[in-house]
């Protein structure tokens, strides 16, 4: 056998191949900003879902439970006919109390206790510091005009005579329309002891942009119902054309969620990969993008 001796060349070993180069990472000039875009525009999406189809939907909800939770009291006689209910506990937001018909406009809505934003989602909401309808003096109910239901939106095509009823839980209340009022026009006259009116609160405006108040007015047709002396002040959020501030803490803990689950959707990006990270994430950032968009609009006008 032969021996290589150090003045005789070994052979060429192959050589090893290069490793590939490790896959390049995404530069976080581009993938934060375009995380951050793509999140607004969700909850810009949000936004708009629940004020137009998700609003119509949740509308069309309240109104039904809210239906049947008021027959099965106008059934039991327990329906409210003032500010507390058959159990002499005040009245929460949101309670069933009335149903108003307009035939002229084809309106059928449940009327709910108080005039907030996140009330008047449900549909028209009566003035808390007013009587109920059918009762002396002026009973008041705001209603959106476009948004979740768009229940007021045709209010501004009631004419003169259009007969209006109410039901509660004093039975039939029956209202002629008197006319509509906007900025700048006179009110109608004073009311005597034992008259009633119903005067009914949206906005005026484009779509979306609310910028003034209309109101259309009826007197009661028939004898009042006797009923407790209305009166007080009302927060500012029940007032026409304001937001609830107290929909911020909502928002606010709706923020940290997404916070939280943006968090834990980028591990899961680097921990399980692309596609299962999809299938687990976006429908719970979807859910919290709904609610947080949902809480938003109620810092908005209660009229919309």
């Amino acid at each position: 056998m032969a021996v290589l001796t150090p003045s005789q060349p070994a052979a060429a070993l192959p050589e090893e191949p290069a490793a590939p180069p490790p896959p390049a990472r995404p530069d976080a000039r581009f993938v934060i900003p375009g995380a951050a875009l793509t999140l607004l525009a969700a909850l810009l999406l949000g936004f708009a879902a629940h004020l137009t189809v998700l609003g119509h939907i949740e509308h069309a909800h309240s109104q039904q439970t809210g239906f049947d939770r008021l027959r099965g009291q106008l059934a039991a006689g327990t329906a409210p006919v003032g500010p507390r209910d058959a159990n002499g506990k005040l009245l929460g937001l949101g309670s069933p109390v009335a149903v108003l018909h307009i035939p002229s406009i084809k309106l059928r809505e449940v009327v709910f206790q108080g005039t907030t934003s996140g009330v008047l989602t449900k549909g028209p909401g009566h003035l808390r510091n007013t009587p109920m309808p059918g009762q002396p003096g002026t009973s008041t109910i705001l209603g959106r005009q476009w948004g979740y239901g768009s229940p007021f939106n045709h209010l501004d095509e009631l004419k003169p005579g259009d007969p209006i009823t109410v039901t509660t839980g004093q039975g039939q209340q029956h209202y002629r329309v008197t006319g509509v009022r906007r900025a700048g026009d006179p009110a109608p006259a004073v009311l005597h002891t034992g008259q009633g009116r119903l005067t009914l609160i949206t906005s005026t405006g484009g779509l979306y942009t609310p910028h003034g108040v209309l109101r259309v007015d009826a007197d009661l047709v028939g004898d009042v119902q006797p009923g407790p002396a209305a009166g007080g002040q009302l927060p500012t959020a029940e007032r026409p054309l304001e937001g609830d501030p107290s929909a911020w803490l909502p928002v606010m803990l709706w923020l940290q969620a997404l916070l939280l689950a943006v968090v834990a959707v980028t591990w899961a990006f680097r921990r399980w990969g692309r596609w299962q990270t999809w299938i687990a994430g976006v429908p719970v950032l979807a859910a919290i993008v709904v609610a947080l968009s949902g809480a938003a609009t109620e810092l908005l006008p209660n009229l919309l």
